[in-house]
């Protein structure tokens, strides 16, 4: 005769065991799309939003899958989580079938075991040890690169990258980044989308026509706001510049720290 406490210890085991591949998945797949350009928290969440198959439609996810090697890493996450979670539920449905009567203690060991993973998983520590030996292997076996432009801009502080599109009565239009001392106000004038072409890193020189769309870097309170002035809105501009120019004092307080 089979011994049940055998049987069910073996499907408890095994449920242990794809737990915790399925988390070393989510990870690589994290690592992986950060080193795409992803932020770290954006990258947690995207992978393991495709390998749960939750879905979630949102920028964050359009972006994840707007260049090819996100998408392939998106792709794979996607087809070893349907496979995982399938493997999982049915690892537990037998375990539970073939524990007898002890179906509430059988509970017990799996819930136990898996919060065990999940806190191991959490351990900074563990998670610094590991994140460099993944990095290396996907740096020997793939083409992608560390390229965290969110960190390097502070996109997660309180600094964006944003596209305005210009309209005739925009204070930003028909003006050169020079004339409107953009630089004073702490904005970045980074490209110009005009009639499907893309002009990159524009002269300071070059106007702003009507219905373009122009990338900037700035603060985003500062963004929100240019976009919205109106032409000739010039004390708009002069408190602008003076905000900034607290800015640049509290910087230059940190600097000489």
């Amino acid at each position: 005769m089979v011994d049940t406490h055998m049987v069910a210890s073996t499907q408890i085991f095994s449920i242990f065991i794809i737990f915790a591949l399925s988390l070393l998945v989510i990870r690589i797949g994290s690592v992986a799309l950060r080193m795409t350009g992803l932020s770290p928290d954006v990258s947690s969440f995207q992978a393991a939003s495709a390998f749960s198959g939750a879905g979630f439609t949102t920028e964050e996810a359009e972006f994840a899958v707007s260049e090819p090697s996100r998408r392939t890493t998106v792709l794979w996450l996607i087809r070893i989580g349907s496979i995982g979670v399938v493997g999982t539920l049915a690892s537990l449905l037998l375990s539970f079938i073939n524990s007898g009567g002890e179906n509430s203690l059988t509970l017990v060991y799996v819930l136990g075991g898996v919060l065990l993973i999940i806190a191991a998983a959490k351990s900074q520590l563990l998670n610094e040890a590991v994140t460099p030996l993944i990095e290396r292997a996907l740096e020997r076996t793939t083409d992608l690169e560390i390229k965290d432009y969110t960190q390097m801009l502070g996109l997660q502080s309180e600094y964006r990258v944003a596209e305005v599109d210009v309209s005739q009565d925009d204070w930003i239009s028909n003006n050169s980044a020079d004339e409107m001392n953009l630089a004073e106000e702490g904005v970045l004038l980074l490209g110009i989308r005009r009639n499907g072409d893309y002009i990159g890193a524009p002269r300071s020189d070059t106007e702003i026509h009507p219905d373009d769309t122009v990338v900037l870097y700035g603060k985003k309170s500062r963004l929100q706001e240019l976009s919205n002035r109106a032409e000739g809105n010039v004390d708009a501009h002069e408190d602008a510049i003076e905000e900034h120019k607290d800015v640049l004092d509290e910087q230059a307080e940190l600097i000489d720290q």
